[in-house]
């Protein structure tokens, strides 16, 4: 009796992509997880990107930090002052020696620095009655109170500033850059009366100063009388 031979079993064809029942991760799937947009073979792309971003945050704290201090300043947390004037002279005092000079020859601008009416009007009676030349009335605000009066020319008006500073007690000077010799006499508060004729002082002398920051005059409209 003739032996049938025996058949092996037909075994399956493993996939390859299974192990024992597992799927196994190849690069398609990493390609399709993780889709290559080019950046990492051009990395000037993200110092671009990190550029912008960084501009970005610049910008936005700096419209933060503007709107913080608008809202201080209208708070009142924080307050702008203007710069307070230099304390040095702007020049020296004229120290002369200055003599007097005939009072016919002296023009003065007779101003009002306070609110007492007619205390300009006054003042150049006086000096028109001593022999002064009066140029104008008026009125003129300036940055000192408290005082006699201040009296201002320009390099011509020296010798005559003297002469007004010898027969109005108390005044300081203050230089300007006017051409001419006129003078302003700008009265204050503490201005009462001429020094008396016979005792004006005659000798020669110098002019005497105070810092422009607190003596110089400023044109102002005032509600006083001149």
């Amino acid at each position: 009796m003739a032996r049938t031979p025996k058949r092996k079993p037909i075994r399956s064809k493993k996939n390859p992509i299974e192990w024992h029942g597992h799927r196994i991760v190849t690069e398609n799937d990493l390609e399709t997880v993780f889709a290559d947009d080019g950046n990492v073979e051009r990395p000037h792309v993200y110092m671009r990107r990190l550029r912008h971003g960084v501009v970005l945050v610049l910008l936005l704290a700096l419209v933060t930090a503007a709107v913080l201090f608008a809202l201080a300043l209208a708070r009142g947390d924080i307050q702008l002052t203007a710069s307070q004037p230099s304390a040095s002279p702007v020049s020296a005092c004229p120290a002369g020696p200055f003599e007097l000079v005939d009072p016919a020859t002296v023009t003065v601008n007779v101003l009002n620095s306070t609110s007492i009416a007619g205390l300009a009007g006054n003042g150049s009676a006086a000096l028109e009655e001593r022999g002064f030349t009066v140029n104008s009335v008026g009125n003129r605000s300036v940055g000192q109170t408290n005082m006699t009066a201040i009296i201002v020319s320009g390099p011509s008006g020296y010798a005559q500033a003297f002469t007004l500073q010898r027969t109005i007690p108390g005044t300081i000077y203050v230089e300007d850059e006017r051409p001419d010799a006129t003078v302003d006499v700008v009265l204050g508060s503490e201005f009462e009366a001429l020094v008396p004729a016979e005792e004006v002082n005659a000798e020669p002398g110098g002019l005497v100063c105070e810092l422009p920051s607190t003596a110089s005059p400023t044109p102002a409209p005032s509600s006083a009388a001149p």
